[in-house]
């Protein structure tokens, strides 16, 4: 989901911080679970000496497409459905996350002493940690790929600049951003490989960043902390290839981009969300979260934002927006996720059903969750509409 990341991505973090690059963390540094976090998740607790997204700030790009290091967590967002020449269909995720394991302006502890091999333990430190996650729904053959690569932001092994943006994981990474023409058009590349199936893919924005919640500060709990900073592109135009088993596949579609950094969690009483980005064919695109209570109630920050075609923009709160579930799918753990949504907003005579491409597109991560290709239908006033999008649902399946 591109709203309440933080508990995304400190959740997935911490969990594997905890073992497998425990090596990275300096002497003194801890990843615990934290208070307010729903059962079974699993987040750093807060930390003096971070940034926290807590009143409207100005945004400057291109900037901001780059990495605010003041804050302990962020993530940078694209998922996307892509056609190839012969008709095939193809979804795409690929996610990177920055995690701060200590804040800025706080040294790192010298080694303890003096020994062969001490520099180079040295420079494996990191003060963070990336995470990259990158997924494929290959629709014509019903299948659903995803991996997953974790390195620490030292010896070049992962990391992010800006101006120009290069966010990579290992050899995964998202880049670019010069101007390529007078105006100021802008491209981002991205890169990612697994088994199987890998992307070379070029990304030109077709919107100007729509900054959500509040000028684009996204509050999601009564805790002051339980902010990000957060914007998205809801539009880009995608061309380049996907690679099948080694064959090259030329494809074109379109992607959304999601930004949002901070410091904080999620609230309480809150255990996971409902995310659409949906992108309607007459130009328009919806995004919309929705936060669960553990109680199985909707908490009332969920929130989220409309974009005309013509380019106007529209807050929408909880109260404005209606989701029931249609159907459900059972992974073979036997958890349950929604697996169709009718979607209205009333104050926009906008009546929409939404429909995964394949029922299962779960990431077998840590955490699990599902994130997947969908079709859109329905109607706006008294027009018929088509679309397509992505939808991310978090806090269904059970830790084990």
């Amino acid at each position: 989901m591109r709203c309440a990341r933080s508990l995304h991505s400190s959740a997935a973090l911490a969990v594997v911080l905890a073992g497998s690059v425990q090596a990275a963390v300096p002497p003194g540094t801890s990843v615990v679970p934290g208070p307010g976090v729903p059962p079974g998740k699993m987040t750093a607790p807060a930390a003096p000496g971070f940034a926290e997204a807590l009143s409207v700030r100005p945004f400057v790009f291109p900037r901001d497409h780059g990495p605010h290091p003041a804050f302990r967590q962020e993530w940078w967002y694209v998922t996307g459905n892509l056609d190839a020449a012969d008709g095939e269909r193809f979804g795409f995720e690929l996610t990177f996350f920055r995690f701060a394991l200590v804040p800025p302006e706080v040294p790192l502890p010298a080694p303890a002493r003096e020994e062969p091999g001490t520099q180079m333990a040295s420079a494996w430190r990191s003060r963070e940690i990336y995470l990259a996650h990158f997924a494929v729904t290959d629709v014509a053959r019903g299948r659903f790929r995803f991996a997953q690569k974790l390195e620490r932001g030292a010896l070049g092994l992962a990391g992010a600049l800006g101006e120009p943006l290069h966010v990579w994981v290992d050899d995964w990474s998202l880049g670019g951003g010069e101007a390529v023409a007078a105006a100021g058009a802008m491209r981002w590349r991205l890169h990612a490989t697994q088994q199987g199936y890998a992307i070379e893919l070029e990304l030109a924005p077709q919107t100007p960043p729509v900054l959500n919640g509040e000028n684009g500060l996204s509050r999601k709990a009564d805790e002051p902390s339980a902010a990000s900073y957060y914007y998205s592109i809801p539009r880009l135009d995608v061309r380049g290839r996907v690679l099948r088993d080694g064959r090259a596949l030329t494809v074109s579609g379109t992607a959304w981009l999601d930004r949002e950094w901070g410091s904080g969690a999620l609230g309480v009483q809150q255990s996971g969300w409902d995310w659409f980005a949906l992108q309607l064919n007459d130009g328009s695109a919806l995004m919309f979260y929705a936060l669960r209570r553990r109680d199985g109630s909707r908490d009332r920050h969920s929130a989220g934002t409309w974009l005309a075609a013509s380019g106007e923009t529209r807050p929408l709160a909880d109260v404005d927006v209606a989701i029931s579930v249609t159907r459900e799918w059972r992974n073979a753990r036997g958890d349950r996720y929604p697996a169709g949504w009718h979607i209205r907003v009333p104050s926009l005579a906008l009546d929409l059903g939404v429909r995964p491409v394949l029922p299962d597109q779960e990431l077998g991560t840590t955490p699990r969750y599902w994130e997947g290709a969908v079709d859109v239908s329905g109607r706006r006033d008294a027009r018929t509409l088509g679309g397509r999008g992505y939808v991310e649902l978090v806090g269904y399946a059970a830790e084990r």
